[in-house]
């Protein structure tokens, strides 16, 4: 069965050529005109992908990428015609895994949406599909992910950056290396994406976000994810 992509673009031209490209690619598509239409459709259809323009009659992508975090962690890619880095970071911070800027290219949405989703069904390079460290454990079968027995919700790329840590537990990690953990087509991104994703990952990982006991950071270098034993006792 071909993945749905969800569609929420209220320009019809844009939301008719966007479905005609993937449509090519072999994926079936479904299209919201609003923000309201997008809400039901999603959970009718449990796309594989959103697409998801910002500018949207009655509830604004802003909203609706909030709205679907609440109760599905499917790839969110955002459209939006503003260029600048606030609106791009604020995307990510809510939920988004990715954004383009219009006008985009066709060519590239297509290949964007086959890298979010080569990347969110990758398993564990050590083929482990549970891992367990301290309190937390990730499954990677039923993509979901627990802190002392209360289950998360984590966007793909939140899942993908807590899957490296916990394949390497203790082991440090630059910028640049997770990075291109999350993309490895060499997507261009703003720097403080990863600071996005990690400080997201902390306020539902940590009972402390500000004191971490999970994710570490190791300052001038990156961040590390804290092995079992330093977990039982006070962190730094």
């Amino acid at each position: 069965m071909a993945d749905t992509v969800l569609i929420v673009e209220d320009d019809d031209k844009t939301s008719t050529l966007i479905s005609l490209y993937l449509q090519r690619e072999g994926y079936d598509t479904a299209v919201a005109f609003d923000g309201v239409e997008a809400l039901s459709l999603m959970r009718q259809k449990n796309p594989a992908l959103v697409i998801l323009d910002l500018m949207l009659p009655r509830i604004d992508g802003w909203e609706v990428c909030r709205k679907i975090r609440e109760f599905s962690d499917v790839p969110i890619l955002m459209l939006t015609a503003r260029g600048e880095e606030f609106d791009r970071v604020l995307g990510l911070t809510i939920g988004a895994d990715d954004y383009m800027v219009k006008p985009f290219s066709p060519r590239e949405l297509v290949a964007r949406i086959r890298a979010i989703l080569r990347r969110t069904s990758a398993v564990p390079r050590d083929g482990l599909h549970e891992l367990k460290v301290g309190g937390l454990v990730l499954d990677s079968r039923k993509h979901e992910v627990s802190v002392d027995k209360r289950r998360i919700l984590l966007t793909p790329s939140e899942f993908k950056l807590l899957r490296l840590f916990m394949n390497a537990p203790g082991r440090l990690f630059t910028r640049e290396q997770l990075l291109d953990a999350l993309y490895p087509q060499g997507e261009e991104v703003v720097d403080r994406v990863i600071d996005v994703h990690i400080g997201k990952l902390r306020q539902k990982l940590e009972k402390d976000p500000a004191d971490p006991k999970y994710i570490l950071t190791v300052r001038g270098f990156g961040y590390r994810l804290a092995q079992d034993d330093e977990q039982e006792g006070p962190l730094s």
